[in-house]
């Protein structure tokens, strides 16, 4: 156990690692020099030089990003160019709100996920499985920006019950943003969840079929209990990384559904930083989000191992 998570440290280490390099030199290679775009074009040669050198701009690239990656080991990623605020606490901010929708959306998406793909693949055939099959196609062939429309639609212009858009900006308090975290989390989770319902029935569908669980039924053991105690462990393990990659996604796909609340999370931020060229907060919001892809998989590891003995064991001993 100890070598296979040691494995797994490894691994996220070095990926996380070659994700640093590869967002620094990603932003280093857009168009356009940042001093001549703080100051402007009408800047004179001297003062765009003075700058430069007090960026930093002026040192080799490797001398650059073993400063970028010394202070974002620290927390410190920069200084805003749009701001000039600290960019760590800027880009906490922000994560901060849309932290709130992503907990929000991976509890409903998460459980009703597993229980609607147990369901269908305990009802392979029937109504109960062509119902959740055909709902779950349609979440997965509409764009979360269209499902947060209609959500728009049907809960804030037909009965409205909830909010359109945010009007607090990013120091706004939970009680506050409560009321609009509603709709985008029900936007991120009906997407999401859809991938994870036929991961789930499928791998419900092949651990029904197998031999341990034919003889556990043989034995009289209830529906119940074959299910909880022995099928469910086994269909779980295909079906935690596909809710790792998907808890990964939301960084992305949060995105979108900010932009349509007007909402004042990470992926908001994202954006009018991409419009202002901020260059140093779009620097440290790529990396955090190659640290939530990495974290993520590694909990989908660790939660393998603990349903799966094999991964704990050594010539049948467990270790």
């Amino acid at each position: 156990m100890f070598s296979f998570l040691l494995r797994r440290v490894v691994a996220a280490l070095g990926t996380l690692l070659l994700s640093s390099v590869m967002v620094f030199l990603a932003v280093q290679a857009l168009p356009g020099d940042v001093a001549t775009q703080v100051l402007g074009r009408d800047a004179t040669p001297d003062a765009v030089a003075a700058l430069r050198k007090q960026m930093g701009l002026d040192q080799p690239a490797w001398e650059r990003y073993a400063d970028w990656i010394k202070g974002a080991l620290h927390g410190d990623f920069g200084t805003s160019l749009v701001t000039t605020k600290p960019v760590g606490g800027e880009v906490a901010q922000y994560l901060g709100n849309s932290a709130l929708i992503a907990v929000v959306t991976v509890l409903f998406a998460v459980t009703g996920s597993v229980v609607l793909g147990v369901v269908a693949g305990l009802y392979r055939d029937r109504w109960p499985d062509h119902l959740i099959s055909t709902v779950s196609l349609v979440g997965m062939s509409v764009p979360e920006f269209v499902v947060a429309t209609v959500l728009v639609l049907a809960f804030s212009v037909t009965v409205p019950v909830l909010p359109a858009v945010v009007l607090y900006g990013p120091g706004a308090g939970i009680g506050q943003l409560l009321p609009a975290v509603w709709l985008p989390a029900a936007s991120l989770a009906i997407v999401m969840a859809a991938y994870i319902v036929r991961m789930a029935r499928t791998s419900v569908i092949d651990v029904m079929a197998s031999e341990y669980v034919t003889t556990a039924r043989l034995k009289g053991l209830t529906t119940w209990r074959v299910v909880t105690r022995h099928a469910l462990p086994s269909a779980l393990l295909p079906t935690l990384h596909v809710i790792a990659l998907n808890v990964a996604w939301l960084v992305g796909g949060v995105a979108v559904v900010e932009n349509v609340f007007n909402y004042p999370g990470i992926g908001k931020l994202m954006l009018t930083s991409v419009q202002n060229r901020d260059l140093p907060v779009i620097q440290a919001i790529a990396l955090i989000s190659a640290v939530v892809y990495v974290v993520c998989n590694l909990a989908a590891d660790l939660g393998s191992m603990a349903l799966n003995p094999k991964l704990r064991t050594r010539g049948g001993r467990i270790r």
